[in-house]
């Protein structure tokens, strides 16, 4: 595999490092979390005009066609500085649009891509050991559908316009297109603060994707959680650097005591075997190929592997690494979120035991 970006995804990388390490600050953060919405809606903006929602989007529907690759590098920024943006849900709902819906549900998108419109996705259930096979039901109702069903933790859904739905109807379990007003919403608190919802339906009307649309949505989801957590850690573990780098002990930096550097080193490989998994799994969608079992394992070492790198960070931070305020405690945050989306590491295991 060759592990370099090129041209044009370095310059996705860079333009959305300067973004949000200039708009993604502690005060920002904050005042996101706090709000209706629960994301920062200016950065949005600008991630909009940027022309950064579209960068995964193919060129016929508007975006620059750099696929799922484009859309993992600025995640992984996002990640970096925990930046309170639902580039995840929105990106992910508008590329499964792109592949699997039709002319009439793919009217949408132009205003996806410069962030006037928001969509996002139900995908997990209360106790659903399997997001591939949910509880929600869909039935017939002339050339389209009713979906009846309760669907948990619905990501930063207040103020989006659609939410797609993984439900199962008699032809199988299938992706649908709900107007978000369809249904009734309970604002859920998710250890990471975002302002998610559950989403309870009672025969809404729903319009299907194409077949395949469940099985798509959910890969692109779970690599990009993937994604997202390569950025959490990795600015978890600069953040440890510097702080250790900078307090001392007995007339030393903390950096030089040898128990912290072995955390440090375990960080640190354990990043690198999630960025390799990541980016294996990235080649393997890109090209076409069969890719279920290495999104799978990337998703468990995000699972896995990024929860240790934020708890060792955390703790490596000594007392104040559980202020609750201090900036390291939100990568914490975000990493033990990500661990639990979509099945946790042993969920994971079951699935690719299973697939394997």
């Amino acid at each position: 595999m060759d592990f370099t970006l090129g041209e044009e995804l370095e310059a996705v990388r860079d333009l959305a490092r300067q973004i949000f390490t200039d708009r993604a600050t502690q005060v920002r953060i904050r005042a996101a979390e706090e709000s209706g919405h629960g994301f920062d809606e200016g950065l949005w903006k600008e991630l909009g005009d940027t022309g950064l929602l579209g960068v995964a989007l193919p060129e016929p529907a508007g975006g620059a066609g750099l696929g799922v690759a484009g859309l993992a590098v600025l995640l992984e920024e996002q990640g970096r500085v925990v930046a309170p943006v639902p580039i995840l849900p929105a990106v992910v709902a508008a590329l499964t649009l792109a592949s699997h819906g039709t002319a009439s549900q793919q009217e949408v998108l132009p205003d996806v891509l410069v962030g006037t419109v928001r969509l996002t996705l139900a995908l997990e259930e209360f106790g659903a050991a399997d997001p591939a096979s949910p509880g929600c039901v869909a039935v017939r109702d002339g050339s389209g559908w009713l979906l009846s069903g309760t669907k948990a933790v619905v990501p930063t859904p207040f103020g989006t316009r659609h939410v797609l739905v993984s439900a199962s109807s008699p032809e199988g379990p299938g992706l649908f297109m709900v107007e978000t007003s369809a249904g009734s919403w309970e604002r859920a608190e998710t250890t990471s603060r975002d302002a998610a919802g559950h989403l309870t339906l009672d025969g809404a009307p729903a319009q299907a994707l194409g077949d395949g649309a469940l099985a798509v949505v959910l890969r692109l989801a779970r690599v990009s959680l993937a994604a997202v957590q390569v950025g959490v850690a990795d600015g978890a573990l600069r953040m440890a650097a510097d702080y250790l780098a900078g307090r001392e002990q007995f007339g030393r930096p903390l950096a030089t005591f040898q128990a912290a550097q072995h955390q440090l080193a375990d960080c640190y490989i354990e990043i690198d075997a999630l960025r390799v998994c990541l980016w294996h799994a990235l080649s393997l969608i890109a090209a076409g190929e069969d890719a279920e079992t290495a999104v799978l394992v990337a998703k468990w070492w995000s699972d896995q592997g990024g929860l240790n790198v934020v708890h060792r960070v955390q703790h490596l931070h000594g007392g104040i690494g559980v202020d609750v305020d201090y900036p390291v405690h939100r990568h914490f945050l975000w990493g033990k979120q990500i661990s639990g989306t979509l099945g946790g590491a042993s969920a994971d295991l079951e699935l690719l035991g299973a697939a394997l």
